[in-house]
C-alpha cells in the first residue's frame, strides 16, 4: 500500500480527479447561468447579491454535516450519491422551468446546489491522506484545486458563450449529464475506510462528533481557531466584493455582454490554475508565513480594480484591468489555500480532519452571505470604485494583522 501510495497518479486518486473534472464542471456551468439569467431577467444588482447570499447558507449548514459524514461513511459512496442528487435536482429545474416563479426556483435551486457542494467537498479533501504519502500531499492539494479551477475556467467561458447563442437551455441538460456521469465513475473509487461505531441516533451523532471537532480547534489547537477569523474577516470584506462586484461591474457597469463576463471569470479562474502550477512546483516550500503576503497581495489587485472603474476610465481599459487583477487575486488566494488545506491535513488526526476542515470552512463562509448581501446594496447606492478601494483598504488591514497568526501556526 505505501509503495502504491508513494506515487501521485494513482488509480483511485485518478478517479477522484476525472470525478471532479466532470462535476466541479456542472457545478461551474450551473453556478455561472443560473444567477446571471436572474440577473438579465430582473436588471437588480441588489437581488442578484441577495440570491447569492441565500445561495450561501445552505452550504454553510451543510458543510460540517458533510465533514461528519465524511469521518464515519465511505468517502466513494458519498461522492457518487451526492452527484446522482445534484443530476436528480437538474432535471427537478427543467420540469419547473417557466411553470414556477422565476426567482424563487432560481433561489431554491441554488440553494441546493450549494448545499450539495457543501457535503460533498469535505469528503474529497478527507480522503487525500487516505490516498497519497504525506509528502505528496501539498502536490495533491495543488492538483486537486487546479481541477477545481480549470472547472470554473471552462465552465463560465463556455457557458457565457452558450448561454448567450442559445439560452439557459442547453447548459442544464450539459449540467445534469456531467453529474450522471461523474456519479457512476465514483462508484468505483477504493477509498480505505475504517468503520467507526455509532451509539446513538444521527442527529446527536451528528452533534457530538461536531463538538468534539469544535473543541479540538478552540482548546487543543486555539491558532486554528484564530485562522478561522482571519479568514471569516476576509470572507466578509474581500471575497463577498468580488463574487457581486465582477459580475455586477462587467454586466451593468460596463455594459459587457454575456461572453466577456464568462471570459473575465474563466481568465479569473486561470489564475487560479497558475496558482496551482505554482503550489505543485513551490510544494514543501510554501510555509504559512507566506500566507498573510498572499492576502495582501489580494487587497492591492482589488484596489487596482477600484481604481480601473474611476470616472474617466475608457470601458475597455477597465474591463482588462479587472478581468487581469481577478487573474493575479486568484492566483494568490490558490496559493493561500494550498497551503492551509496541507497544514490541516498533516495536523489534525484522521478520525476528526473531515469534521475540522468542515468546521473551519463553515465558519470562516458565514461572513460570505453577509457580505455579498451588503455590497449587493452598496453597489446600488455608490459609485462601485468607491466600493472597491474601501474593500481593498480593510482587508489590506486584515491581511497585515494576520501575520502573527500565520507565524503561530508554523511554529506550532
Amino acid at each position: 500500500m505505501e509503495t502504491q501510495k508513494s506515487a501521485l497518479f494513482t488509480r483511485d486518486f485518478t478517479l477522484v480527479l476525472i470525478g471532479q473534472i466532470i462535476s466541479l464542471f456542472g457545478n461551474a456551468i450551473l453556478h455561472f447561468a443560473l444567477p446571471l439569467y436572474l440577473l438579465r431577467e430582473t436588471g437588480s444588482i441588489a437581488l442578484f447579491g441577495a440570491v447569492n447570499a441565500c445561495s450561501f447558507l445552505p452550504m454553510i449548514l451543510m458543510g460540517p454535516i458533510g465533514g461528519t459524514a465524511a469521518d464515519r461513511v465511505h468517502k466513494g459512496r458519498i461522492m457518487a450519491g451526492l452527484d446522482f442528487l445534484t443530476a436528480g435536482l437538474t432535471a427537478c429545474y427543467v420540469l419547473l422551468w417557466g411553470r414556477a416563479p422565476l426567482v424563487p426556483l432560481v433561489i431554491v435551486t441554488l440553494m441546493l446546489l450549494y448545499a450539495i457542494a457543501g457535503a460533498y467537498q469535505p469528503a474529497v479533501q478527507a480522503s487525500l491522506p487516505l490516498l497519497l504519502a504525506p509528502d505528496r500531499l501539498t502536490q495533491g492539494n495543488a492538483v486537486i484545486n487546479m481541477i477545481s479551477t480549470l472547472a470554473n475556467l471552462l465552465g463560465p467561458a463556455l457557458g457565457g458563450v452558450i448561454f448567450g447563442l442559445w439560452g439557459l437551455g442547453p447548459i442544464l441538460t450539459i449540467g445534469g449529464v456531467c453529474f450522471f456521469c461523474s456519479a457512476v465513475m465514483e462508484i468505483f473509487i477504493r477509498i480505505p475506510h475504517e468503520r467507526r461505531p455509532r451509539d446513538a441516533g444521527v442527529l446527536a451523532t451528528v452533534g457530538k462528533d461536531l463538538g468534539e471537532s469544535w473543541r479540538y480547534i478552540s482548546r487543543e489547537r486555539p491558532v486554528f481557531l484564530s485562522v478561522t477569523l482571519v479568514l471569516s474577516a476576509f470572507n466578509l470584506i474581500l471575497s463577498a466584493v468580488m463574487i457581486v462586484g465582477i459580475p455586477a461591474i462587467v454586466a451593468q457597469v460596463l455594459h459587457r455582454s454575456d461572453a466577456a463576463l464568462g471570459l473575465t471569470q474563466a481568465v479569473m479562474s486561470l489564475g487560479g490554475l497558475l496558482g496551482g502550477l505554482l503550489a505543485g512546483l513551490l510544494g514543501t516550500r510554501l510555509k504559512p508565513r507566506h500566507s498573510s503576503v498572499c492576502l495582501l497581495f489580494c487587497a492591492g489587485a482589488a484596489g487596482a480594480m477600484g481604481l480601473s472603474v474611476l470616472p474617466g476610465m475608457p470601458v475597455l481599459a477597465s474591463y482588462w484591468l479587472i478581468t487581469v487583477m481577478s487573474m493575479l487575486a486568484m492566483a494568490a488566494a490558490m496559493l493561500f489555500t494550498v497551503v492551509l488545506l496541507t497544514l490541516v491535513q498533516a495536523q489534525v488526526p484522521g478520525q476528526l480532519l473531515g469534521k475540522v476542515i468542515a468546521c473551519i470552512q463553515a465558519v470562516a463562509n458565514c461572513a460570505s452571505p453577509l457580505g455579498q448581501l451588503g455590497y449587493g446594496l452598496l453597489f446600488d447606492a455608490l459609485p462601485p470604485w468607491t466600493v472597491l478601494l474601501g474593500a481593498a483598504v480593510l482587508s489590506g488591514l486584515v491581511a497585515l494583522r494576520s501575520k502573527k497568526v500565520f507565524q503561530q501556526l508554523e511554529q506550532a
